[in-house]
């Protein structure tokens, strides 16, 4: 995505830098540009469309927990969405020839990124805590050995933190023993298969949370580079589309957050 390639000078041993759009029409430009980015966005939407398929089909399959999203969830919802409105404020003021306002817009972007990154960190974390990371012991041989956790490691009040959804249809829970909520007279109880099934919904969750994560954290470098050009004048109202291509990825990035946020914990 850099506008500009380094070459060697072989006459004066100097390094300059040559613009790869330098004498073409500058709607050329933006055109590449922008095609660059839904080519990008593209491949991410296939990316999480094959995950979030593979959910549905656990879901149909396995036991399903149904938690309630933490509050630091809620926090980085605010942030992604306030972040996208200072992009575009800073494209804006960029525009207009705004150089020190849209400085300032693009750094708070920034930070409102790393803000973000951090919440989703931290809201994994307190879920990880009520159990539904994973668990880390030693083999015979002293090395560490990474294991899902089951659904018996579960804490919380059953019914107000959590419940848990077997082939698609809620568990109650009668006197510790889990029965389907078809089961009127209670009369097969699903506990013994129910609690020892790993925690699907964990690991799909954790996938969804840290891969989406990884893609923004893309994203977070490339806003800290156009910060620096903005405070530069590399991005100035003659010269934009960094910012605005910048933005397409990240307002993409943050839809796909509060998609992901509703499928996760209203709608899979």
């Amino acid at each position: 995505m850099s506008e500009e390639i380094a070459m060697e000078n072989t006459v004066g041993g100097t390094i300059g830098k040559v613009d790869v759009f330098e004498g073409r029409d500058p709607e050329v430009k933006v055109r590449t540009k922008k095609m660059m980015m839904w080519l990008i966005i593209f491949a991410i939407v296939m990316l999480f469309a094959g995950i979030t398929s593979a959910m549905i089909v656990l879901y149909g399959k396995l036991a399903w927990v149904r938690i309630i999203p933490p509050t630091a969830l809620w926090i980085s919802n605010a942030l992604v969405i306030l972040s996208s409105i200072t992009l575009v404020m800073a494209l804006r003021a960029v525009k207009k020839g705004e150089q020190k306002k849209a400085f300032m817009l693009t750094a708070v972007t920034a930070i409102l990124g790393f803000a973000f990154t951090f919440t989703q960190n931290t809201a994994w974390n307190e879920l990880a805590g009520i159990g539904m990371g994973y668990t880390i012991t030693q083999n015979d041989q002293g090395l560490k050995s990474y294991r899902w956790n089951a659904l018996d490691r579960l804490s919380g009040t059953y019914g107000e933190d959590y419940y848990i959804e077997y082939k698609g249809e809620r568990l109650q829970k009668v006197n510790g023993e889990y029965y389907l909520t078809s089961d009127v007279g209670l009369l097969d109880p699903k506990t013994r298969e129910v609690m020892k099934t790993f925690n699907a919904s964990g690991a799909m969750l954790s996938v969804l949370i840290y891969v989406h994560i990884i893609h923004l954290v893309f994203g977070l470098i490339y806003m800290v580079v156009n910060t620096i050009r903005v405070h530069k004048g590399v991005i100035n109202k003659d010269n934009w589309i960094s910012l605005y291509s910048g933005g397409m990825y990240w307002h993409f990035m943050g839809i796909l957050w509060l998609y992901l946020f509703a499928f996760l914990f209203y709608l899979a």
